[in-house]
């Protein structure tokens, strides 16, 4: 009896785990599409060729506010070199204009959540969440394994490599 428990526990967990964590590194990246605060249309799918970093944040998260100054920084060096970056914020729609007033100071694309289709990335519940995707379209950095934060130093550790791959 108590070997059958454990069994459907760990198939249960099992099941968790691939549920809430749907990507793999070095595999195809999920494609994910979004209509951007400003309207237009945003899919991994149309930007394939370019190193696509997502970023799923809110406002109402320190360490998510805290690194976007380096994200900004970082596009701003490399956007000419095929680097494309969204933020998808979890902030609800009602929100929609703090998240622009935080977005107003950053160049690179952003999205509610509510307005972007992302289910191949899991379910989202930590954040800050960042996934970095290569050229090809392969997922190169998982978010959900390591530290969650990202600085300078770490996206160009992971980030310059993929940019100078042709």
């Amino acid at each position: 009896m108590v070997s059958i428990f454990r069994l459907s526990l760990l198939v249960l967990l099992a099941g968790i785990h691939t549920s809430a964590y749907a990507v793999e590194e070095g595999k195809l990246a999920p494609i994910l599409t979004a209509k951007l605060l400003d309207g237009k249309s945003f899919s991994t799918e149309s930007v394939k060729g370019e190193v696509v970093i997502v970023n799923f944040w809110a406002t109402w998260c320190p360490p998510c506010r805290q690194e976007m100054p380096a994200f900004e920084s970082y596009y701003q060096k490399h956007k000419n070199h095929g680097l494309r970056m969204i933020a998808v914020s979890l902030d609800y729609p009602a929100d929609l204009a703090k998240v622009r007033e935080v977005m107003r100071d950053f160049t690179f694309d952003a999205a509610l959540e509510s307005e972007s289709q992302h289910k191949g990335y899991g379910r989202i519940w930590r954040l800050p969440l960042t996934f970095v995707i290569d050229r090809k379209g392969v997922l190169r950095k998982d978010g959900w394994y390591g530290a969650a934060g990202i600085d300078l130093p770490l996206l160009d550790k992971i980030v310059t490599p993929l940019l100078e791959e042709k």
